[in-house]
């Protein structure tokens, strides 16, 4: 029986840009960092909060997972900013997207009121878009 999800992949144009946007930026950790096989580099990332939650940051590369033409079309995607790819929590919404605007972070919407809290919407530097979201009763 399933447990738990421990790893989501997240499609970047660019590992190491992606590495320097969510160490500097969001301020995760490196998980793992490794070469598997030539072409494949396993790059994960995590928050210090929950250290066995891994996200992928992966290349939509031809190779063992996908062929040429699904990589084109992914990359496509990316490029147009279609790609939404989750929502983060934080404590103080409004707080976190000062601290993330100062550092460069691009927002498509400030902090605003919703049903579930409060929330912002960014980009990463390959155009995946997320939510920032302070859950009603959080503090």
């Amino acid at each position: 029986m399933i447990q738990r999800m421990s790893h989501a992949t997240i499609f970047v144009t660019d590992q190491n840009q992606a590495l320097e946007f969510y160490r500097d930026k969001l301020g995760f950790r490196v998980h793992t960092d490794a070469m598997v096989g030539p072409d494949f580099r396993w790059l994960t990332m995590c928050t210090n909060d929950d250290p066995h939650f891994e996200i992928i940051l992966m290349e939509p590369k031809p190779g063992m997972l996908m062929d040429e033409e699904t990589s084109n079309t992914v990359r496509s995607l990316l490029a147009k900013g279609v790609l939404g790819a989750g929502v983060f929590n934080t404590s103080d919404c409004r707080a976190t997207y000062e601290e993330m605007k100062a550092k460069g972070v691009q927002f498509i919407s400030e902090p605003a009121e919703r049903p579930y809290g409060i929330e912002a919407v960014f980009r990463d530097n390959s155009g995946n878009w997320f939510s920032l979201t302070q859950p009603t009763g959080a503090s």
